[in-house]
């Protein structure tokens, strides 16, 4: 069996680290599954515990998608095998191992995949994001509008069909896993980038959350 094949079950694990919980705890001892929208990932870190606690997850996040890509190509795997590794470390963020299989959206894990897949498309995508982000100011609406433009970017500018599929699978479970975020965006109760919950506003999204 090639060295590279478990890479796969490998790159699970790594995707299952949940960083964002890791690094709230450390900081400030919240714990962000019980916070804000309850997850995981950068942007409820962000609003919970501040802006260098999201960069940091979000950085960590990223690298646990690029990691176990970038060493299966280092290591010749093939494409289907690399798609392969990239979904199993983007699952890992969905349904991480250790926290009972209830993890993040898988934003931040999808970008470093594809990252290491074609930087100079993921560097567009990221753009798709920004703007967006920058124009509304919602994470959750930025990461929708990517999502739907990310696998038309890679089937126009790559077209592997390994590559194009994975990100087709990674952008619909990402858009399945932001309808809560939908529900708040079209009630007007979704939480804007740069607003920290605090207080009787964290009480009120935990209820919209729930």
């Amino acid at each position: 069996m090639s060295v590279s094949v478990w890479l796969v079950p490998l790159g699970y694990l790594a995707g299952s680290i949940p960083f964002g919980l890791l690094i709230a705890k450390a900081t400030t001892g919240v714990d962000v599954r019980k916070a804000g929208s309850g997850n995981i990932g950068a942007t409820n870190v962000l609003r919970i515990v501040g802006s260098g606690a999201g960069a940091l997850t979000l950085a960590l996040d990223a690298l646990k998608g690029w990691a176990p890509v970038a060493l299966s190509q280092l290591l010749g795997a093939s494409e289907l095998l690399v798609a392969a590794i990239g979904l199993a470390a983007f699952l890992g963020h969905l349904y991480p191992l250790f926290l009972g299989f209830r993890g993040g959206k898988g934003v931040a894990t999808a970008l470093g995949v594809l990252l290491a897949l074609f930087a100079k498309i993921a560097l567009l995508i990221v753009g798709v994001w920004l703007l967006t982000a920058a124009l509304f100011r919602y994470s959750s609406l930025a990461a929708l509008v990517t999502t739907v433009a990310a696998p038309f970017l890679v089937w126009v500018l790559d077209g592997r069909p390994p590559y194009v599929g994975l990100t087709i699978i990674m952008c619909g479970l990402i858009l399945i896993r932001h309808r809560e975020n939908v529900s708040r965006l079209l009630a007007g109760h979704e939480g804007k980038i740069g607003k920290k919950l605090q207080g009787a506003d964290l009480s009120q999204h935990d209820r919209l959350a729930s």
